[in-house]
Formats: structure tokens, sequence, C-alpha cells
């Protein structure tokens, strides 16, 4: 296959549109780790504990089929020239299967609810991965140069940063619109919001370069794109340090993220407005913040402005631990200082990804940047989906009391040192444990622009 346009300078179009796409993979991941536990635990009355499994079945099953897509995604880049066809069925079919997520009846109990909505989003994930595994794959083939890539993937963080504030704070704002904790607030919110995720989805599918088609690859079985991944990990050890590392950072990140909806509530006392300032603190500074580690970057290499902002995010996030003694406004300022870190661990293990790509490609040959991205997003997923888990884990044991929209509860002080504990200490914990594997990633600066050669045909 003709490579599609790797060794071309990068144009601004080309970054505007690839970047477009994450208003779509930024919302996705954004609201339904923000609202869904609580949808379910206190719209449609599921237990917690519940709650987080129904959850994490759905993250279950991407993980099942990202490697997958992520085979199939090479097989048709070979076929087509270009990895647009997986990226469009993901951007038509993913608005309504959100929508559906959303729209469970109260009629018919916490049971069956729970049944419709672990259906619905589970239809919802595998259009999500059909257009992010794809899509994740992209700035290996669009880009070779080391800080090229890092300028494509930290403007696309900037969207992304805009697409978790205006998902983030807005849906809390348009549930209340729509009439708060109730099945219309719930539904009103997911009908915009879903036509806005297919809008940036589109749009980034016009980013995915168009190449000359290669001979068809021979046939795969389902097993064999396992096989793919699994030898991924195994032969790439620069695959393996950064993997963990982004796996902890985004259990870290969606606990905190399941947890500030609970934080808002029962913490600040304010659901809709907490959740949307709490948003604006996280997200102002990273917007501001995400070309400054790209700057950083460029001066430091990629590996040692991550670590930088591993740490800031670990304290900020151990910090927030005071809010068992002295709960306020004052967090904002602590979840300030984690949105800045926030955009450096969003910015740079995207950026260094295409590095491992391209190292791995020079050794084994090309051709299999859908097999790394398909493993990258079922670890992003199971780093996520463990973040869901650990928050209802720790609201059961805790005594969260769960209710259906309209009832008055009361939680225990267990219950609220368990929220405060999810979004405090636990994920600071992680990203503690995130530094030690990063310690282990190996490539620099010097290994990429070394080895700056032509790439091989891809091995058969």
């Amino acid at each position: 296959m003709t490579p599609p346009s790797g060794s071309r300078p990068l144009r601004a179009s080309v970054i505007a549109r690839y970047a477009a796409g994450s208003l779509g993979t930024g919302g996705f991941a954004t609201l339904p780790g923000l609202v869904l536990v609580i949808y379910l635990t206190d719209t449609l009355g599921v237990a917690a504990l519940w709650a987080g499994l129904l959850v994490t079945a759905a993250k279950v099953w991407d993980v099942i089929i990202d490697p997958v897509i992520g085979g199939r995604s090479d097989i048709s880049l070979a076929h087509t020239g270009s990895r647009r066809r997986f990226m469009l069925l993901g951007a038509l079919f993913l608005p309504l299967f959100f929508v559906l997520t959303f729209a469970a009846p109260t009629a018919i109990g916490p049971v069956a609810g729970g049944i419709w909505v672990l259906i619905a989003f589970l239809l919802a994930a595998t259009a999500f991965s059909l257009f992010q595994v794809p899509y994740i794959a992209l700035p290996a083939e669009l880009v070779e140069d080391y800080d090229a890539r890092t300028r494509l993937l930290s403007t696309r963080v900037v969207v992304l940063t805009v697409a978790i504030l205006l998902f983030g704070a807005g849906g809390p704002a348009l549930r209340k619109a729509f009439g708060g904790e109730t099945p219309a607030g719930y539904l009103g919110m997911a009908l915009v919001a879903g036509v806005l995720l297919g809008v940036g989805m589109l749009i980034a599918v016009t980013s995915a370069p168009r190449g000359l088609p290669s001979a068809p690859p021979p046939r795969a079985s389902l097993a064999s794109f396992y096989a793919d991944g699994v030898a991924a990990l195994r032969r790439s050890k620069p695959f393996r340090a950064l993997l963990g590392t982004f796996m902890l950072q985004a259990l870290a990140t969606g606990m905190m993220l399941a947890g500030a909806a609970y934080i808002a509530k029962w913490v600040l006392n304010d659901p809709d407005d907490g959740t949307t300032f709490l948003f604006v603190a996280l997200i102002a500074p990273a917007l501001v913040c995400a070309p400054i580690w790209a700057v950083i970057s460029r001066r430091t290499g990629k590996e040692w402005a991550f670590g930088f902002a591993s740490v800031l995010y670990g304290l900020a996030a151990l910090s927030l631990v005071l809010l068992v003694w002295v709960p306020g406004p004052w967090l904002y300022a602590s979840v300030g200082l984690a949105g800045a870190a926030y955009a450096g661990m969003q910015t740079l293990p995207m950026a260094m990804l295409p590095d491992v790509i391209s190292h791995d490609a020079r050794a084994h040959g090309s051709g299999r940047a859908g097999v790394f991205g398909g493993v990258w997003t079922a670890g992003e997923t199971t780093g996520m989906a463990l973040g869901a888990v650990a928050l209802s884990i720790v609201l059961a044991i805790a005594g969260y009391q769960e209710g259906v929209a309209g009832s008055v509860l009361e939680q225990s002080p267990d219950a609220i040192l368990g929220i405060v504990l999810s979004f405090s200490i636990v994920p600071a914990i992680m990203i503690g444990l995130s530094l030690w594997t990063l310690s282990r990633y190996p490539l620099r600066r010097s290994d990429l622009e070394e080895a700056l050669a032509p790439l091989p045909e891809a091995l058969p």
C-alpha cells in the first residue's frame, strides 16, 4: 500500500479536521462517565454496585471488540487505501444509540431499566469503537516528524478539552433546562449532545488520508486479531510502558469524572451548577495549558514533560482529601491545578503513541497502526471502566443510599467520606503507580530522529 501522507508537510486544514473528531470522542468519554452512574442510581433506582457493574459490562465489551476493529481497520486500509469506512459507520450510529441510552422508561422498574441502559450503551460503545480505533491510528500515518506529531495532538487536546467543558459543564445545564434529574431531563440532554457528537466525528472522517489500495491481505480469523494485539504488547517495550501508564491514569481520571457529580450533589450541595463549575475549573486551565505542554516537551522531551504533568495532577488530587474536614469552594483551585496537568496527561501520551507505532514499524514492518490503536483504545476503556467500578465499590462499602427520581435522601457521614476519598486519595495512588510504569518507557527523541529512514513494506 502506498503510504497515505506521512512524509508530506502537515497542513493546517488537516490538523483542524482531525482535531474536530475530539468533539465526539471527548463528549462520549465525558458525559456518560459523568452522569450515567448517577442516572442509574438516582433516576432509575439501580443499586450503586449494580450500576457500576452495568457500566463495566459495556466497557468489557469494548475491550473485547477493540482489537478486532483495529485488525479489521488495517485490512480495510489495505483494501481501500483509507480508514474512512469504519470511522464513518461509527459517526453515523453513535448519536442514535447514545440517545437510546438515556431513554429508559422509569415505569419498567430498576431491573428492566438497567437492562435497557446496558443494551443501548453496548451498542453506543460499539459505534464509538468503530470510529475511535482507526482515529487513534491516524497520526502515525498523517505525519512522521517528532514535533509535528506533538503539534497535531496538542491541537486535538485543545478541542478535547473544549469538548470536556462543553459536555461536562453543558450536559448538567442541559439536563437542568429539560427538567433536572428526571427522565425528560436526561433525554433532552442526550438529544442535543448526540447531534454534537455526530457533527464532530463526521468532520474528522474527512481527515483520514486516501492512498492506493494494496494487494488484499490473507484472510484472518478473529483469534488472529487478538494474537496480533498480544504480539504487539510482547515485542514493544515502549508500548507496554506507555499503555500501562495511560491505563492507570485513565482509572484515576475516570474515578474522579464519575465522582464529580457526587461531590457536587453531596459535598457542595449543588448538583447542577456545582458540576458545571467543577468542569469549568478543570477545563479552563487545560485549554490554556495544552499548547504550553507542547512547548515544554520540545525542550525536555515528551516523556519528561509527561512525568511532570502526572506529578502535578497527583498532588492536586491528593489535596482534595481536605474536603472531609473543610468542604467549600477552595476545591476549585485544586481542580484547576489538576486541569492544567490533565492537558499534559492527554497531549503527551497521544503524541508518544505514533512514535511507538513508527518505532515498531521500522523493526517489524508497517500496516499495523490499527492493531496498536485497538489495543490502546481497549486499554483506555479498561482504565476508565475500572474507575467507575472503583467508585461504585467505594460507595457501596461506605453505605451510599440510592434512590429514584423525586425521592428525598440523606447520606451518612461514612458515605460522604467515601465520596471524598474516591475523588482524592484513591486517584492520587493510581497516579503514583503510573509514574513507575512511565519510568520504564525507553524511547527518546534521538531514537526516533535517527530512524527516519523509509519504512519497509508490511510483513506477510
